[in-house]
């Protein structure tokens, strides 16, 4: 696990153990760091605390709460957004939706590149569907892609409350399958592709992303950072290391310019890849 925020610039007394801590979690050694070096790095680390930090903790609650503060100046309430989330929440769905400011980030992105064709690589309730396709022009369509039956239900009751149905397709089916079968139906180029499926797969889906884009084309995937774990090369967890895959792809693909984004909010602790297709593939 990594270390809670609060530890990481939290109270000075606690400077000291965090970076034992980091020692056996990660092998400081790789970053610079001896074990006797502790105590001249918890002394660095105590200073900068006092000139840029002071007392003050970051934590879940503090970032919830810039959040909120963010979202009431720059995302107002929305009848068909916020009876998504509703909908969502009340069909027990997975909390793993972006956030509201998250969504309006993607509607800004799908509008900067005057967006046409969207793809999206899982649906879950719709949610950021709903934040996409407001950004399409007249004639516009986003194809969404869902292997549960449930969260396709609810997802296009939301698409639907939200009068986008004319320019939405939710596909049913494991997005390895479908994939090749828009291919086949002729749907590509997409201007832009939103990633937020299982993260075992995100490999194989930007593999599929290069193939259905083109120059021009944006690439976004979400769940990049995993709460810091992705720094750990031995982790057991699947998706940490099907992220770890990803980025590494990411990063030596010749066809794209890229970057990764650590964000903080009311979804915890993550990041986002943004990638823009120079090349071809």
């Amino acid at each position: 696990m990594i270390p809670a925020a609060e530890q990481v610039i939290g109270r000075e007394g606690e400077t000291a153990t965090f970076l034992s801590r980091c020692v056996v979690t990660f092998g400081l050694r790789e970053f610079g760091f001896a074990p006797r070096q502790l105590r001249r790095s918890a002394a660095h680390l105590k200073c900068y605390n006092r000139r840029h930090i002071g007392t003050r903790t970051m934590s879940q609650n503090q970032w919830t709460a810039v959040d909120e503060y963010i979202t009431q100046l720059f995302v107002p309430p929305d009848p068909a957004l916020d009876a998504a989330l509703r909908a969502s929440n009340e069909a027990d769905l997975p909390p793993i939706n972006v956030s509201q400011t998250q969504g309006k980030l993607l509607y800004i992105l799908a509008l900067s590149c005057q967006a046409r064709s969207i793809l999206e690589i899982g649906t879950l309730g719709g949610y950021s569907t709903i934040w996409l396709a407001r950004a399409l022009p007249n004639g516009g369509k986003l194809i969404t892609l869902e292997s549960d039956t449930k969260h396709a239900e609810i997802a296009r009751a939301n698409i639907a409350r939200a009068n986008l149905s004319d320019a939405v397709e939710v596909r049913l089916g494991k997005a390895l399958e479908t994939l090749p079968q828009l291919a086949a139906e002729g749907f590509a180029p997409f201007d832009l592709v939103f990633i937020d499926a299982d993260k075992q797969n995100t490999p194989a889906y930007f593999e599929w992303s290069l193939k259905l884009t083109r120059r021009g084309s944006l690439i976004i995937t979400d769940n990049v950072v995993r709460n810091g774990a992705v720094i750990d090369a031995d982790s057991d967890d699947a998706n940490v290391q099907g992220v770890r895959r990803f980025n590494a792809a990411l990063a030596s693909e010749s066809s794209v310019t890229a970057t990764v984004i650590q964000t903080v909010g009311s979804k915890g602790y993550d990041g986002l890849a943004i990638a823009i297709v120079t090349g071809d593939k």
